[in-house]
């Protein structure tokens, strides 16, 4: 089931991530070995692997919740190739712009986490349907004012799941990300 299952393979890879994590904590080394933070081409890699690496197990718990939720709505709609490359390519987005958002207004964070890919595919899910088309279509909105939308829309979800220790600006980017990437259909299989 998980070799046809992108959800399931996300899943497992998460999982298989954090017990790798845990045995190189084991043996000594810092917290963050797959954590993103700046200056990013000092340790380039994490730039995949934050994105599949969690703080602890809570962290990673939630984060299976969400993508098992809504990864099994979306992956009726697309390719698991597509399915893969949208998440990975949407969570590492929404870590850069985590830690450059951070290097910019306060001390430099390291982020790790899948969050910014599975609000990405939340998004994906809530403006990829035929509601969504039918009511965006009808809405006399520009693309630019379809934009604004989406950003409030994106913030306000975002501040509503905020809390302490949360990376909202990945949590925005990613939601962002998937909401742009649902209206213009670019996983239909």
């Amino acid at each position: 089931m998980a070799e046809r299952s992108p959800t399931l393979t996300t899943a497992l890879l998460l999982v298989a991530v954090y017990l790798v994590e845990e045995v190189l904590r084991l043996l000594g080394s810092g917290p963050g070995v797959f954590a993103l933070s700046t200056p990013v081409g000092q340790r380039p890699w994490t730039v995949v692997t934050s994105v599949y690496a969690h703080a602890g197990p809570g962290h990673l718990v939630a984060n299976l919740v969400g993508l098992l939720v809504v990864g099994f709505v979306l992956e009726r709609r697309t390719s698991p190739a597509k399915f893969h490359a949208f998440f990975l390519f949407s969570g590492a987005v929404a870590g850069l712009a985590q830690v450059w958002m951070s290097d910019l207004f306060g001390p430099s964070t390291a982020v790790l986490g899948a969050s910014g890919g599975i609000f990405a595919l939340v998004g994906y899910v809530l403006a990829g349907n035929r509601v969504s088309d039918t009511v965006l279509s009808t809405l006399p909105l520009s693309p630019r004012a379809q934009l604004v939308v989406f950003a409030v829309f994106a913030a306000a979800v975002t501040a509503w799941t905020g809390g302490p220790g949360v990376a909202l600006v990945a949590h925005f980017t990613g939601l962002l990300v998937g909401l742009l990437a649902g209206r213009a259909h670019l996983l239909r299989a």
